[in-house]
């Protein structure tokens, strides 16, 4: 009997072992050993071409920071996309609210808000490249705005450094909103709809609803659209590249698309793993940051 038990015990081991092995080993490939490379590359002159390159310490990190302005500027339209992103977010959530009360054509919706998500994101960027194409003909917004007589809003939507991030921006919203709706809108259904058939017994307006109900009930689903947000907005590449290429100038170039140059245009694999090393912190850090401030929230939600 116990050498049964034994047989038995070698046979579950062994099928746990084939389970794990592969995914152990493609995870020591593809994640764990690159990450480290990462890090070691960061600390050297490597041009990505020689077989050797010396260690020079910090000196990629503060080359960075003290002798790349634009690196400065690619941060400043990351955050533009964060922060327009955080600010929708409140709107996705009451977009998923209102889908979830099982509106009129809600499964058309969920259809709908997901498609942009699903199209590769090339072809999103190519076509947007057409719809603010500037002249008459050629934009389709600019040929609406005429259309209504709005003439005076026509801008150079992707050649005015003033205006042009903001039309990425848009881009990006268009094509991620409805996903984060769509996780919203799992969240929300796994609410029991006792809760809400409580709180109208005792009076309770929608927004009391959303603020004692839904915001507490969803907020691990928050925790991983801001998470998203965060890394959205950090590692943004290709809607600018396509689009605008960085320009005009270095305009809207972004901290990946300004990584990707350092690294493969300017021969410079040391600064460019500097700079991934400080892009994978700061996604650390703002989402460590965000959670802080997440969790303070939970605790008023359950102080009421």
């Amino acid at each position: 009997m116990s050498d049964h038990i034994s047989y038995r015990k070698k046979q579950q081991y062994t099928v746990l072992f084939a389970f794990l092995f592969i995914p152990t080993i493609l995870l020591l490939l593809f994640v764990i050993i690159p990450l480290v490379k990462l890090f070691e590359y960061s600390f050297s002159d490597w041009n990505g071409i020689t077989k050797t390159y010396h260690y020079i310490g910090f000196d990629n990190f503060i080359k960075v920071f003290n002798k790349m302005p634009d690196v400065w500027l690619s941060l400043r339209n990351n955050a533009l996309y964060f922060f327009i992103h955080l600010f929708f977010i409140p709107l996705e959530i009451i977009m998923a609210y209102m889908i979830d009360k099982k509106i009129r054509g809600a499964g058309l919706f969920k259809t709908i808000i997901l498609l942009p998500f699903i199209i590769n994101g090339v072809a999103v960027s190519y076509m947007f490249s057409a719809f603010f194409a500037p002249g008459f003909v050629n934009g389709a917004l600019t040929m609406i705005l005429k259309n209504l007589g709005l003439d005076f809003l026509v801008q150079n939507w992707l050649s005015d450094k003033e205006v042009v991030n903001y039309s990425l921006v848009f881009v990006s919203l268009w094509r991620y909103s409805g996903f984060h709706i769509i996780l919203f809108l799992a969240g929300l259904q796994s609410i029991p709809k006792e809760l809400y058939e409580s709180a109208a017994m005792d009076g309770a307006g929608e927004i009391r609803i959303l603020y004692h109900i839904v915001l507490p009930n969803i907020m691990t689903v928050i925790e991983i659209v801001l998470f998203l947000n965060v890394r959205g907005a950090l590692q943004v590449f290709d809607i600018p590249f396509v689009m605008t290429n960085g320009g005009p100038g270095h305009a809207s170039s972004t901290f990946t698309f300004y990584t990707i140059e350092t690294a493969f245009k300017f021969n410079n694999i040391g600064a460019a793993s500097a700079m991934a090393v400080v892009l994978f912190l700061l996604i650390i850090l703002i989402s460590k940051i965000q959670n802080s401030l997440i969790h303070g929230r939970k605790f008023l939600y359950d102080s009421n």
